[in-house]
């Protein structure tokens, strides 16, 4: 498999680089705005790439800015693309949708196994434990995270809520409120500080009885490993658009 890195020079495209290399991958050439010395080709956005070998697969760390682009080359190229930027617009959203009706594309907002677990398993408890039990979602990163909420809490938010027939609402701020927690929401709220990789917690607080779902990540290399294992599933699917439930439902069978 050879990987097009998009957003190479980052800390996340230098940890796929290095991921890639661990496991005997090509990474062909790296896409990245930046200069920096890196042991492949350095293009300046996708427009400049080369036609690509076979077996060739995109994997974006970049800034949702990098979009467009990406998918005009890949398109072009018939090529693959794992999307693991964060922050795209409705509009964004809605190019990524129409181009994996061309393409075969893996997007999300977190590549971790562990976190992708930690969705069925937050949706499977909101469907146990019921209306009784209140939810909240708490998640930490580092002070140089920009979003916030992060994607991944996004994401825990969107499986607890599925699991409730009419939904329950994201609330970022309870500070202009004065009066009791309604039953039909799902407070989320972030901390940011130091150098915090990413901590995820979702509590359903109930009558006499609370459960706290968590997980930690020590180090960006997980991150890199599962869009690795994105890149690898896609190879040879029908275009369509896929997420990590899609991998880990393959892992099960």
């Amino acid at each position: 498999m050879n990987i097009i890195l998009s957003g190479a020079a980052g800390h996340m495209g230098r940890a796929v680089a290095e991921a890639a290399l661990s496991q005997g991958l090509t990474v062909a050439a790296g896409v990245d705005v930046a200069t920096a010395a890196l042991p492949f080709p350095l293009y300046p956005d996708f427009a400049s790439l080369p036609a690509p070998g076979p077996d060739t697969v995109v994997v974006d760390f970049s800034h949702p800015g990098t979009l467009e682009g990406l998918l005009t080359w890949a398109r072009a190229h018939r090529v693959p693309a794992v999307l693991a930027t964060t922050g795209y617009s409705e509009a964004q959203k809605a190019l990524i949708a129409e181009s994996a009706k061309e393409l075969p594309l893996f997007a999300s907002g977190n590549f971790s196994l562990g976190i992708a677990l930690l969705r069925r398993l937050a949706r499977e408890a909101a469907q146990v434990l019921g209306e009784d039990f209140d939810v909240e979602i708490v998640e930490a990163h580092h002070r140089r995270k920009v979003d916030a909420p992060s994607g991944t809490a996004l994401m825990l938010y969107d499986a607890v809520s599925s699991a409730y027939s009419e939904g329950r609402e994201a609330v970022y701020s309870r500070a202009d409120r004065r009066q009791p927690r309604p039953r039909n929401e799902i407070g989320i709220h972030s901390v940011r500080g130091g150098t915090v990789t990413g901590e995820h917690e979702v509590c359903f607080l109930g009558p006499q009885e609370r459960l706290t779902l968590s997980h930690s990540a020590e180090n960006r290399s997980l991150f890199a490993t599962g869009a690795l294992k994105a890149a690898s599933f896609l190879l040879c699917r029908a275009p369509g658009l896929y997420d990590m439930d899609d991998l880990v439902s393959t892992a099960l069978r």
